[in-house]
């Protein structure tokens, strides 16, 4: 039997700088996950990673994340994500400077 689909967001790399985007709703990329459209039916979730990866003049890489409903919008289900969205873990610059990191 096929496992329930979960909610997701899509996620890739920006082509030029390589910082961790999130798809919104309103079809642009933001580096901010709580921005992401949290996708909940399996369909719809293909059509948008689709409509992504048409979008290599912009992104790299991009794929189906686990999530769920925050308070202030999308939360990582996995630590992987969690780390991802916090940036290069060779030290901490830019995006890492001001976030709060990854939970242990």
């Amino acid at each position: 039997m096929a496992r329930a689909f979960t909610p997701k967001v899509v996620t890739a790399n920006d082509l030029l700088d390589g910082d961790v985007i999130y798809l919104t709703e309103d079809d642009q990329w933001s580096r901010e996950l709580t921005e992401a459209e949290l996708i909940t039916d399996e369909a719809h979730a293909q059509v948008r990673l689709l409509d992504a990866s048409r979008q290599a003049n912009k992104i790299v890489g991009a794929y189906l994340a686990d999530a769920i409903a925050g308070e202030d919008g999308p939360e990582p289900t996995h630590f992987r994500e969690d780390f991802r969205r916090t940036g290069p873990s060779n030290y901490a610059h830019g995006k890492q400077e001001t976030s709060p990191q990854p939970r242990a």
